[in-house]
């Protein structure tokens, strides 16, 4: 049983305080009602003596959107606002299933604002703003003008989903390859820092004049030897400086515009902001949104800045009565066959189920085109660890056989 405490008005308008014991606050509500006309304020009164401080329970990390568990919160919304269940009720039904602390802790602030009367989606714009898509509270506030928000609930869920498995796919075939990758990297430093120069001392001690190979092993060794450190510091200060470059406008933009111009790598990019657009607009004009919004908000979640800058521009042409086409070709950064099925959706006025269409078959393209790259790195870095481990051993025997010889 949860304590609540209460101020309420008698019949006679005079103000009363006090406290009562409830399942949740729509059972003290209940009983609070059963006595008095108005309610002024009803909260929950918490154990003060076990609450850790605001520190102490704070993520770490940061404010992050786990998307497993932001996409099964938009499940269960859609499914139980289907059921008739009021929109306060659910939040808290949902509040008090989820494991995540960023979600619990936004529920618990949406839920009192709610129950104070609030909209949902301003509620969840207040409170989850910083962590939440730009899709999100756009298609709950379509939803609540159309009525519909268990439907919004709905196609949100269905879109990041899609966002979701087709993540986890890309990140699972990747996984394999990296990881070679990193132990191979590993490994090379390891033999260079530690292994070679074993050899190197025995090679010393012999006087004797080593092959070309051997000798170009021994000097690669004491490079690494001598300078690993500073690599590795050399190694750090790139990293944060390019991620640091990242942060700002220009260096974001060219950032991306390298990133498309690199060989296979920029082919996935295009494929990923293609199929971003598509699904993106897809659910925003699926929930009712007009055009211009809907272009706005997908430019805002695109992940490459080329393509967030571009189709940003899009919203100021379209709102002079350009078409969306037109404005996409002059962008010219579009693919060709996402633009045209936005002519053919403008003309027929069916540009929700053309942008279904579209999305489909740039997910699938994008699948294929990781799948290709992936098939591509495999055997790429097999060949590398053989060129390693064979330069290695090749210059390692061939002082071994030259040393046999001057005996």
């Amino acid at each position: 049983m949860n304590s609540y405490k209460y101020t309420a008005l008698t019949s006679s308008g005079e103000k009363i305080d006090g406290m009562l014991e409830a399942i949740d606050q729509l059972e003290a509500t209940a009983k609070i009602r059963q006595q008095y006309d108005v309610i002024v304020s009803i909260k929950e009164i918490h154990d003060k003596s076990i609450e850790l401080p605001e520190f102490l329970g704070a993520d770490i990390g940061g404010k992050k959107l786990d998307p497993k568990a932001f996409t099964m919160m938009c499940s269960q919304f859609a499914t139980i606002l289907s059921a008739g269940i009021p929109i306060s009720r659910t939040v808290k039904l949902i509040r008090d299933k989820t494991t995540n602390k960023s979600l619990k802790n936004m529920l618990t602030k949406v839920f009192e604002d709610v129950e104070a009367g609030r909209a949902l989606s301003a509620a969840f714009n207040e409170h989850g703003g910083d962590m939440l898509p730009a899709t999100f509270c756009e298609t709950l506030r379509a939803g609540e003008e159309a009525g519909d928000l268990a439907g919004s609930f709905d196609s949100i869920y269905k879109h990041f989903d899609k966002q979701t498995k087709m993540g986890a796919k890309v990140r699972s075939a990747m996984a394999y390859p990296l990881f070679v990758l990193c132990v191979a990297v590993v490994v090379v430093m390891i033999l260079m820092v530690k292994v070679v120069p074993t050899f190197t001392a025995i090679f010393e001690e012999l006087d004797t004049e080593l092959p070309l190979i051997t000798r170009a092993l021994i000097g690669i060794s004491n490079f690494f030897s001598k300078y690993i450190l500073v690599i590795v510091i050399v190694i750090a200060v790139i990293i944060i400086g390019v991620l640091l470059f990242k942060r700002t406008p220009s260096g974001a933009r060219k950032m991306s515009e390298i990133q498309l111009k690199l060989p296979v790598l920029g082919n996935i990019a295009e494929l990923n902001a293609a199929s971003l657009f598509a699904n993106t607009m897809a659910t925003m004009i699926g929930s009712g949104l007009p055009v211009t919004k809907s272009v706005s908000i997908t430019s805002r979640v695109m992940t490459n800045e080329v393509y967030k800058q571009e189709i940003a521009n899009m919203v100021g042409k379209i709102e002079e009565g350009r078409t969306v086409v037109d404005s996409m070709r002059d962008s010219g950064v579009m693919p060709d066959i996402l633009t045209d099925m936005v002519g053919v959706g403008e003309e027929t006025g069916e540009m929700k189920h053309t942008m279904d269409v579209v999305a489909k078959y740039y997910d699938s393209e994008l699948e294929q085109a990781v799948a290709k790259a992936i098939a591509m790195l495999e055997p790429a870095l097999l060949i590398f660890i053989a060129v390693v481990a064979g330069f290695i051993v090749i210059a390692i025997y061939m002082a071994m056989f030259t040393m046999y010889q001057g005996m």
